[in-house]
């Protein structure tokens, strides 16, 4: 972790007191919890109410201007910013340098991206006025999802982020899934700096249990006394996780329904997670050879199916994983090898746990380089599910899969 700019000083003691605050157990008693504390020390700033909100705070274009200190942000081009009303002093300066602002759409209802497009010969007033949300409505012009967008830098409101990269958003998710959007149309790669304005008391320790695949990490944090390299690691997402999506989601989003018949057409995997039972339900009146059935369940593959047809050859089997192994442990040691996976399902008291990429080639790549891995005094046993033998080292029989999430 890298810090810059830091002016100890000009941080109140109460704020290092907010710093230092432990967070919750959950996401929202993080949320609460800061959400009170701005409300408490009169640091908020309109709009009201500042819960379940992105929160304006006092200083808010101070710490924006801090962007100017990175120093890719003068050789961006195309940048995306969220509408939030801290973000609004980074919106005016990329209209002021001449760049290409995107803001996202309210609650994506009619596509992603509008791009602001100040009329000619606009004054320091009017892009002021741009820079806001009535502006963000009144000079903008939606972007067709095929158009060519390449985003430089991504900025976006959070509620909490610590200063290893961590963030809890108000609690939609909206960020993320833009994030996952952009990644799936290619206009974001991990190299993306991803960047974040937040009041010096919403920097706070965030638990890495909590985060969960879909979760966006930022890369620079930048407060009214501080500009923050996070070194974060942390893969980003790579794309949408279908498997989170509901049906009522893709019904309020129609970029959604497009951006999905487009992955489906591609032979990518789109079952939405309300669709999860019905599959289940399905399987249940056509069970393959080599499964076992539960008593009131659906029928499930053997841990140890030779042969495998119906274990997706995108999933990846880890055995031989410790007793005590908690799940955390083994997501850092995939971080750590550069193998994070789309979606872990977990099953530690058969000491084993099934890692699902985006397709067979990811999965391939992470299987080498899993090759190895230790947890413990404990080489893991890894190979592609369904490769895995009758009998994994914990015996018995697969049961339902545990997601961590």
């Amino acid at each position: 972790m890298t810090s810059l700019c830091v002016n100890p000083a000009r941080v109140s003691r109460t704020d290092r007191v907010a710093m230092e605050l432990r967070a919750g157990v959950s996401k929202q008693g993080i949320r609460e919890q800061i959400w009170d504390y701005m409300e408490a020390q009169n640091i908020a700033e309109f709009p009201w109410p500042v819960h379940r909100r992105i929160p304006n705070f006092k200083d808010a274009y101070l710490a924006c201007q801090n962007i100017k200190d990175l120093e890719f942000f003068a050789k961006t081009q195309e940048v995306k910013v969220d509408p939030d009303k801290p973000l609004e002093g980074v919106r005016l300066l990329a209209l002021q340098s001449k760049k290409t602002l995107l803001v996202p759409t309210p609650r994506l209802r009619t596509g992603l991206f509008n791009r602001i497009t100040p009329p000619p010969g606009a004054t320091k007033d009017i892009l002021r006025k741009c820079a806001t949300s009535q502006g963000v409505r009144d000079y903008s012009v939606p972007v067709d999802l095929d158009a060519r967008v390449l985003v430089d830098l991504v900025v976006v409101g959070s509620v909490a982020v610590s200063e290893k990269g961590w963030r809890i958003g108000k609690g939609e998710g909206f960020a993320d899934l833009e994030y996952a959007m952009m990644a799936s149309m290619g206009a974001v790669s991990q190299g993306t700096p991803v960047v974040t304005i937040v009041h010096d008391c919403q920097v706070i320790d965030i638990p890495e249990a909590l985060l969960e695949d879909h979760d966006l990490t930022v890369d620079y944090i930048l407060t009214p006394t501080r500009v923050i390299a996070t070194g974060c690691e942390r893969p980003k997402p790579t794309g949408i996780i279908w498997s989170k999506i509901s049906c009522s989601m893709m019904g309020r989003i129609p970029i959604l329904r497009s951006l999905r018949s487009r992955e489906k057409q591609a032979g990518r995997d789109v079952t939405l997670k309300d669709e999860q039972p019905h599959l289940e339900a399905r399987s249940q009146h056509s069970a393959p050879p080599g499964t076992v059935r539960r008593p009131g369940g659906p029928a499930q593959p053997e841990a140890g199916s030779p042969n495998g047809e119906d274990v997706p050859s995108d999933t990846v089997y880890v055995g031989n994983l410790p007793q005590d192994t908690r799940v955390s442990e083994l997501k850092k040691a995939l971080r750590e090898r550069g193998a994070a996976p789309l979606r872990l399902t977990w099953q530690g008291p058969q000491h084993r746990a099934f890692l699902h990429f985006l397709d067979p080639a990811s999965a391939q790549e992470a299987l080498s380089r899993l090759q190895g891995l230790h947890l413990g005094a404990n080489t893991l046993k890894v190979e592609l599910a369904g490769q895995q033998r009758a009998s994994d080292p914990a015996g018995g029989h697969a049961r339902d899969p545990h997601p961590d999430h």
